[in-house]
């Protein structure tokens, strides 16, 4: 399992949990990032802050901090490629 921080520009991606304050995970969720989401990293800024994703039709800046807490399973962009592997600090 990864976070979704970790991944590169392009991985496609399904949440799996969101760990982060009540306030903000409550957002989150009004926003449309629940569990079973699938969404796709689209760009990041040039300091990697803050971070574009694609999910349910539009697009959702997050902050690096908050995509570390949210935990997501790499998807493969077609059925026969294999997962995205997150990418290492």
């Amino acid at each position: 399992m990864a976070h979704l921080g970790e991944l590169p520009l392009g991985a496609r991606a399904r949440v799996r949990a969101i760990a982060c304050e009540r306030p903000v995970r409550r957002r989150l969720l009004e926003l449309g990032v629940l569990p079973g989401t699938e969404l796709e990293i689209v760009r990041r800024a040039p300091l990697g802050d803050p971070i574009e994703l694609s999910l349910r039709g539009y697009r959702l800046s997050l902050r690096a901090e908050e995509a570390r807490t949210i935990e997501v399973e790499a998807l493969s962009a077609t059925a026969n490629e294999p997962a995205a592997a997150p990418a290492r600090a």
